[in-house]
């Protein structure tokens, strides 16, 4: 078992660098499906999540190579080679591990006109259906059944239709663009998702040769093509990494430049730390976020995006825990999210939870002790809370971070973090 023993005290002070967005790296690497060919990511993290995508790949038939780059930040290149006829079905013991394995089942159906994906697994934080996803494909055309654990999706040809989500789901309509770009005519999504990832794989289909008007707003229009083409494509970076970063520097009150970190995708949250009493300010290669004292504590609603992110609600109530007066964080998007609040409590926070909400009173410092990461942001934000804990903290089941934060342990220690990687018996 592998742990992060950490040791508070120390202030975030210093440079680091976002690579590219996971939630939007894996979504680009499923997209290569759609055109035969040799298809190259940069900016691609470094993380367990692009490894277990990439496996998927490889067992649909493609060729798949990783290269990290020399300079800091835990980045590379994925060079994905998709041959003329992949496969069509995706093994269990890899969906189970990664929700957005999913995301290939839309360009498989389209592209090769039938698919066979095991219902996927991922993080522990909530009910996430896949019914968007199946009634979406469903009125392009598609015929799917369940199956023995497996989503099992036919369709001779895709026929472009209109589409309303119920709720604008991030990977429907990933699911759905992707496969309406081949099919024919032209489809129209309605309460579409909004997210920078949404556009950064329209941005990479554009160039394939697809025909995308509205990506980024809650309309999108796709008018489908005969084929698509491989392209070069750099990954939008990560703005929930660089939001971890940024309210780690207001926690410690360090003062933290995050290189490659995008302020317009950060506005509400960038928006609560100024409210908080951080100072903020767009620097040439990203952006700067300083503290002086302690912070004060603000409320949080998470939204779908231009809102607060999901995302960044476990590092909001670990902020709010060591913040003056109480903060209240509205929990919108997963109602799993507020697993980790006991763990957090273990280290001393004050946090009573009633429905979809967390009342946090804000004390001067947490107390050390054992945790458990139940996802990858729980961990994230019971490592932050661990540096501003008297003593060591010791955060288990670190698998959950390595799967979005590349190098993690390396850049909070360029930061000035003490922390360490260990190994325990299980």
């Amino acid at each position: 078992m592998e742990c992060f023993e950490v040791t508070g005290g120390t202030a975030l002070t210093g440079r680091v660098r976002v690579t590219g967005a996971k939630n939007s790296a894996l979504k680009l690497m499923a997209a290569a499906l759609l055109a035969s060919g040799r298809t190259t990511i940069e900016e691609v993290p470094d993380i367990l999540d692009v490894a277990i995508m990439s496996e998927v790949l490889r067992r649909l038939g493609c060729d798949v190579t990783y290269e990290r780059y020399s300079l800091g930040g835990g980045g590379g290149r994925v060079v994905v080679d998709v041959p003329a006829e992949p496969g069509t079905e995706t093994d269990y013991d890899l969906v189970r591990k990664m929700r957005a394995s999913i995301s290939v089942l839309g360009p498989l159906v389209a592209r090769c006109g039938s698919a066979r994906v095991a219902l996927p697994g991922g993080d522990a934080i909530g009910s996430r259906g896949l019914d968007m996803h199946i009634s979406g494909l469903e009125r392009l055309g598609a015929t799917i059944e369940s199956e023995h654990g497996f989503l099992v999706a036919t369709a001779p040809r895709l026929r472009g239709t209109s589409i309303w989500l119920d709720f604008p789901s991030v990977g429907a309509t990933e699911n759905l663009v992707m496969a309406a770009v081949l099919a024919e005519g032209t489809t129209v999504i309605d309460n579409a998702a909004r997210e920078p990832e949404i556009a950064d794989l329209c941005e990479m289909l554009a160039a394939m040769g697809a025909r995308i008007e509205g990506a980024g707003t809650s309309t999108i229009t796709v008018d489908g093509v005969p084929e698509l083409k491989p392209v070069t494509c750099t990954t939008v970076p990560d703005r929930i990494v660089a939001g971890t970063w940024a309210i780690g520097a207001v926690m410690t009150r360090g003062d933290v430049v995050i290189e490659r970190a995008v302020p317009d995708h950060l506005t509400v949250a960038l928006a609560k730390l100024a409210d908080a009493g951080a100072h903020i300010e767009p620097v040439e290669d990203g952006l700067r976020v300083a503290m002086d004292g302690r912070p004060r504590c603000v409320d949080v609603v998470t939204l779908p995006y231009p809102g607060f992110p999901t995302d960044l609600q476990p590092m909001a109530v670990a902020l709010a825990a060591v913040s003056t007066g109480t903060a209240l964080i509205t929990e919108n998007v997963f109602e799993g999210r507020f697993m980790f609040v006991n763990e957090l409590v273990r280290l001393g926070a004050s946090v009573r939870i009633d429905g979809h909400h967390a009342v946090v009173r804000g004390r001067e410092r947490l107390s050390s002790a054992p945790v458990l990461a139940t996802d990858i942001r729980a961990g994230a934000g019971l490592v932050l809370a661990g540096l501003v804990s008297d003593g060591v903290t010791e955060v288990q089941d670190v698998h959950h971070v390595d799967r979005g934060y590349p190098d993690f342990v390396e850049q909070l220690r360029g930061l000035g973090a003490q922390i360490e990687r260990i190994h325990r018996p299980d």
